[in-house]
Formats: structure tokens, C-alpha cells, sequence
């Protein structure tokens, strides 16, 4: 494996002032729902880049490639005469700190794929965010690559104010309150905490708004699992290392050495879990995962500057996968609108039809180890580094349209 530097383990530090008040809104105080005597964790970013070769041109996965590899190009719903694009849909995106030039970020990145300009707002969750160069980084994956995947949705980007999870959680409450999301995407985590349980209300719909799914990344890292990907509210997206030909035709997939994942020690066990046989008491992770070794990792344009580079970058971990995963979600919501049915419920309608419907929806992923303590091994059906498995996109979208 080439060698690859991790902003999640490097201590994260604020770089640039931020310059542009877009808009900002107000959302439930975090105190109002934990112990002030309790300090929360800082999440940590799961973003792995490689060392660039050239910062001028794509490198990596492009989006044509990763739609055709996971039969996203095949998704069609009104008898084929619809494309599944996420229209009519609204992914909201949870990133720490101000990305100042996401909007004309997003514009070179479709220019170099040939992608048309999505609907993107933007809500800071104060007047004044700094800059972080790993986070913006980070915020440049999740909003390109969500757009790749569901390119008519459109984006909402929450900034929180900073990378502690008090403010992050703030950030998540405005997200699935916002008029129009459906599906919410978050590519951080910490680890896990006595008290998490008390927050995982945070990724539940609230009252009076459409049903709203909530996905996060698993960790980069390895056992043990983290939160909020080891939430039952949550889905939770482990890594693979996947590889294609140059036309994305699907050659084989492994479990990715850092895919996190394992038992959490304070959640316990869902109902939609009742098969998963490593823990008969609690909840495990990941469900489901996705391509995330940076060695296969995705071409991403960000204009800060990162390790003294901006410009494309190529970019894997387990955060590659939860936009992308948000925008699979996305679509599944779109065919649903199409059918007169509402949008998707994490707990109460994702999970548990992902974990019900047919394994011939899903890459097993049967090989690949991942790092921490425990070491895990992918095998076949459920484990604790790929999860059930990366999707055939079309037919996890048509077997969703049929969730009640």
C-alpha cells in the first residue's frame, strides 16, 4: 500500500478566519440534553489522502466509474423512463468549521466530469467559522461526491462551528429540521462514550417533518467502533478497497484494513439485528460499506490549501462512503416520491430493509482485515468490517421502494 497521511491523526487546528457570513440558524441548545458537568469528545475526521502526483489534473475514481461499478447508471424508476438522480430530493451534509469556496469548488469539480451545478446553500451555524485545511478538504469530498452519486438532489451544507460534538450535534439538529431533507450525512465520528445513548435522538425525524435518514462513517481506524456510527439511529458505512477497470466495469472488492468497526460497548442490540450473530446483546457495526481504501480512492477538487497542496486530490476513507451512501438513500426517495410514498426512516424502515432484503442486492465482501484491537476479518454474510456488504445499487433502490 502506498503511503497515505490521515487527518485523523493529526491533531485538527484552525488555519484561516472565515470571511463569509452566507446565513445562520438557530437549532436546540445541546445543553439542554447532557450533563454541563460532561465534556463531550472533539469528533475526529475519517479522511485518508494520498500524496499527490499532480494537484492539476483528476486523479482517482471518477464519477462515471464509481456509478457503473455500483450499478448506479442502471436505476430508473416510471417504467425506465426516469432516471435515478435524486431529484426532488435534498441531502443535507454535516462538516465542521467554513469550506470560503466550496460553491466554485463544486463548479471545477463538475466541469472536469461533465456534471451540471446542483441547487447548494449553505448554513453556517455561526457568523463567524474559521477555516480548517483537513475539514474543508473533508467538506469538498462529501459535497462533490454526494452530488456525483445523486446528481439532480439537491445539497444543503450545515457548518458547525467547530469540531467538537456539542457543536457538530447542533449542526445535525438544523440539518434534519431544514424544509425539504430527507436523508442527513455525516463523515466524522469520536470514540465512543458513557453517556451517547442520550443523544442519539438527534438522528431520529422530527416531529412534523418528513421521515429523515441519518448515515455516518464508520472510522478509519479499526476496532473499536465509534459513534455516532455504532447509533441504532444510524446507518453506518465501513471501507473496502474496490477495483475497476478504466470503464468501471466491477473487477473485485476486499475489506479495507481501516474500516472500523466491532461491538459497541453502550448500545444495544436493534431489533433489525436479530441475525447478526457476533453479539447477542449489542449493537455492532458497520451495516453496510462501500469503497474506501485512498489506493482506490476518488478524484476531489478543493481550492485550500491542504500539507502545502490544493487543487485535486485523491481521497478514500470511510467519509467517502456516508455521502455516497446519503445519496443511494436519496434516489431510493426519489422512486418512492414517484410511487406516492414518503421518504425513508433510519431505524424504523432503512435498517431494517436492508438487513431483510436478499444478499444477492450486495458485493460480499469475503476478504481483507481490518487494523485495531480486535483485528477483524471480512467473511461471508454479516462482519464486523464490511458489514452486509456494498450495493448493487439498483437493486437496493427497487427493494426500498417497497418499505412500508
Amino acid at each position: 500500500m502506498s503511503q497515505f497521511v490521515s487527518t485523523r491523526r493529526r491533531p485538527l487546528r484552525v488555519l484561516i478566519e472565515g470571511l463569509e457570513f452566507r446565513q445562520l440558524l438557530s437549532a436546540s441548545p445541546i445543553t439542554d440534553h447532557w450533563n454541563p458537568g460532561e465534556n463531550l469528545p472533539a469528533a475526529r475526521l475519517d479522511l485518508s489522502v494520498l500524496p499527490a502526483v499532480t494537484n492539476t489534473t483528476p486523479t482517482g475514481l471518477t464519477p462515471s466509474q464509481v456509478r457503473h461499478a455500483y450499478n448506479f447508471d442502471n436505476v430508473f424508476f416510471s417504467g425506465g423512463t426516469v432516471s435515478g438522480n435524486g431529484a426532488g430530493q435534498t441531502v443535507a451534509i454535516v462538516d465542521a468549521y467554513d469550506h470560503p469556496s466550496i460553491a466554485s469548488d463544486l463548479k471545477t469539480f463538475d466541469a472536469a466530469f461533465g456534471l451540471s451545478n446542483p441547487a447548494l446553500s449553505v448554513v453556517k451555524m455561526a457568523r463567524h467559522i474559521s477555516t480548517n485545511a483537513g475539514w474543508a478538504l473533508e467538506t469538498s469530498l462529501d459535497v462533490e461526491w454526494a452530488h456525483a452519486i445523486a446528481p439532480a438532489a439537491k445539497i444543503v451544507l450545515v457548518e458547525a462551528r467547530s469540531a467538537g460534538l456539542s457543536d457538530l450535534l447542533s449542526a445535525v439538529d438544523t440539518a434534519r429540521k431544514t424544509a425539504g431533507v430527507s436523508v442527513v450525512s455525516m463523515s466524522w465520528g469520536a470514540g465512543e462514550f458513557s453517556s451517547e445513548t442520550s443523544y442519539d435522538s438527534y438522528f431520529t425525524t422530527p416531529a412534523g417533518h418528513g421521515n429523515v435518514s441519518c448515515v455516518a462513517s464508520s472510522g478509519d481506524s479499526g476496532a473499536p467502533a465509534m459513534w455516532p456510527a455504532a447509533s441504532p439511529n444510524v446507518l453506518a458505512v465501513g471501507g473496502t478497497n474496490l477495483q475497476v477497470d478504466s470503464s468501471g466495469n466491477y473487477l473485485s472488492e476486499s475489506g479495507w484494513s481501516g474500516s472500523t468497526g466491532g461491538i459497541s460497548g453502550y448500545e444495544r442490540k436493534p431489533s433489525y439485528q436479530s441475525n447478526v450473530t457476533q453479539s447477542a446483546t449489542y449493537r455492532t457495526v458497520p451495516d453496510v460499506a462501500y469503497d474506501a481504501d485512498p489506493n482506490t480512492g476518488f478524484a476531489v477538487y478543493d481550492s485550500v490549501s491542504y500539507s502545502g497542496q490544493s487543487g485535486w486530490f485523491q481521497v478514500g476513507g470511510t467519509s467517502a462512503g456516508a455521502p455516497q451512501w446519503a445519496a443511494l438513500v436519496a434516489i431510493a426517495d426519489q422512486g418512492r416520491a414517484t410511487a406516492g410514498k414518503g421518504t425513508l426512516d433510519t431505524r424504523s424502515q432503512l435498517l431494517p430493509a436492508l438487513y431483510t432484503m436478499s444478499t444477492s442486492n450486495f458485493h460480499d465482501i469475503t476478504s481483507g482485515t481490518s487494523t485495531g484491537s480486535p483485528y477483524y476479518s471480512a467473511s461471508s454474510a454479516y462482519d464486523l468490517v464490511t458489514g452486509i456488504g456494498t450495493p448493487h445499487a439498483d437493486s437496493v433502490v427497487q427493494q426500498l421502494l417497497q418499505t412500508t
